[in-house]
């Protein structure tokens, strides 16, 4: 992500001109009242954008954002708004609704109808911003699922949660053909979440199922080091049968056990080649990533790229250092 914001270099009796500018240019327009307890203002932003996503993560002193119905009049791209709890709790209202937010917690707001957030511990926060459009649901029910709590209590919520909140902080998902990538599955799967919690079940299930793949590449991505990954525990993650499992797999053209191997290989290529291939023996390197017999590990890798492990660290590191 950039930085679109950070105040510790700027003085402060500047300072709340320059965070309204920030706000208004990267996320939204509101009117902002700064109430901080010690009367010294401070605030970090940094945005980012995953297709049609605007994503934020901010911190500051206390603040109230109001966005009033003179300011709604004037929004040009009606926009759906998750605010995501890190630490602390927060409050929102719209519809003459209230709801308050505490971490691992989240709430959605419209941009084209008043609303106000109070931070009255501080921000910190992940605010991601989609246009309405974008998402393609009933006006009922994006009114029905604004200023509720989304919480830990709900498994779809819960998943909502850990995913936007990795997709705020990464900012490698926001460049190129990772950007490109989650983008759909993001959407679907907020509309997952807004549709499930409407008692919408069928309108759910598609998204639901849609963004299934990309989650289960990401979950075995995080786990490559376990060498106790298996199809069955895959499956008991996310909820389906083992069945089921290489059914999603097979649409996407992947084989499990094919490629659980490429990722630890290249995993294992990247290490040898880098730092840790002049500190650690290769058969430590295959072992952090799953890969418990290193004789295994030394044929398996020789069949991939035409070189044993350790010619491959001997060569890349011999070119390293060549003058």
């Amino acid at each position: 992500m950039s930085p679109a914001l950070d105040t510790t270099y700027i003085r402060p009796q500047d300072r709340e001109e320059v965070i309204r500018d920030a706000v208004w240019d990267s996320v939204v327009v509101v009117d902002i009242d700064h109430r901080p307890p010690d009367g010294e203002i401070s605030a970090r932003m940094d945005v980012g954008t995953v297709g049609p996503l605007r994503v934020c993560s901010a911190r500051s002193t206390a603040v109230r954002l109001r966005r009033t119905e003179r300011l709604v009049r004037k929004d040009e791209e009606p926009s759906l708004f998750l605010s995501l709890q890190v630490t602390g709790t927060s409050m929102g209202a719209q519809y003459g609704r209230e709801c308050v937010v505490g971490p691992g917690e989240f709430a959605v707001f419209r941009s084209n109808a008043p609303y106000t957030l109070l931070f009255d511990e501080g921000v910190d926060h992940h605010f991601l911003r989609l246009p309405l459009a974008a998402l393609a649901l009933p006006d009922r029910l994006l009114r029905d699922a604004t200023t509720v709590t989304f919480g830990a209590d709900d498994p779809l919520a819960r998943l909502a949660y850990t995913y936007f909140s990795q997709l705020a902080v990464s900012g490698e998902l926001h460049r190129g053909d990772a950007a490109e990538a989650v983008a759909a599955p993001s959407i679907e799967l907020l509309r997952a979440v807004l549709a499930s919690r409407h008692g919408d079940a069928q309108r759910a299930k598609g998204p639901l199922e849609a963004t299934l793949g990309l989650r289960i590449r990401r979950y075995i991505r995080e786990h490559l080091a376990d060498p106790e990954l298996s199809a069955a525990r895959i499956a008991a993650a996310h909820g389906i049968s083992v069945r089921h499992l290489y059914a999603v797999l097979s649409r996407a053209g992947i084989s499990l056990g094919d490629w659980i191997r490429a990722q630890r290989l290249d995993a294992c290529r990247r290490e040898l080649a880098g730092p840790a291939g002049r500190s650690r023996t290769v058969a430590a390197i295959g072992r952090s990533w799953g890969f418990v017999n290193a004789t295994h590990f030394s044929r398996v890798f020789k069949e991939a790229y035409g070189l044993s492990p350790r010619a491959w660290r001997d060569q890349r590191h011999d070119w390293c250092s060549s003058p």
